[in-house]
């Protein structure tokens, strides 16, 4: 697994010795950043289910001005440490432990972070067919930390079928690159 653009484009990524980490493939990490492209210049990313920190470190590389990993693993968290002193001489960047599995709320996400901070790009990337991308998205719709044109990008399995609508947040997208799927999601302006 290598960083495939930016000022890291090349350099190699530490990956997993265990089966629990899924790090997303370099051909659909490329697409996503094609996809995305400018836009990431300046952004705060939010890379949820971070695994090896592979995406949010592409796009700290492209340009992106803060990265957070969230995900549950220890393991996670030491490779994501190594990748960013690897590919990044100054990184930008948080990590937080938080099992997104079992938690209710991204409050402790929110604990972590500057007071008002918002994510102007969000990528996760849950463990496949689990069912955890609808209610992560929920907790993210719910946690007003997306700015208001943020884009929120999930990873799953490609039969796996996910709304259309969460909360305030729309499917303006759908991609399918193998048997991995991604979806993309925009908040509605709220009319309340």
């Amino acid at each position: 697994m290598r960083i495939t653009g930016g000022s890291a484009r090349g350099r190699k990524l530490i990956t997993p010795r265990s089966d629990e980490i899924r790090p997303t493939c370099d051909r659909v990490r490329e697409a996503l950043f094609n996809i995305i492209g400018p836009r990431i210049h300046g952004t705060r990313v939010l890379d949820l289910f971070a695994g090896t920190g592979a995406i949010g470190i592409e796009a700290l590389s492209r340009g992106a001005s803060f990265a957070a990993f969230v995900d549950l693993s220890l393991e996670a968290g030491r490779l994501i440490e190594a990748n960013l002193r690897t590919c990044i001489p100054q990184p930008r960047a948080a990590f937080v432990p938080l099992n997104l599995a079992t938690t209710l709320h991204l409050q402790p996400l929110r604990a972590t972070m500057e007071p008002g901070i918002r994510f102007d790009l969000v990528f996760m990337d849950p463990p496949y067919k689990k069912n955890l991308a609808y209610q992560v998205l929920t907790m993210l719709e719910q946690a007003d930390i997306l700015t208001a044109e943020a884009l929120v990008i999930v990873e799953e399995q490609r039969r796996v079928i996910l709304p259309e609508k969460v909360g305030l947040l729309s499917l303006i997208d759908q991609r399918r690159y193998g048997e991995t799927g991604l979806w993309f999601y925009k908040p509605l302006p709220d009319t309340n």
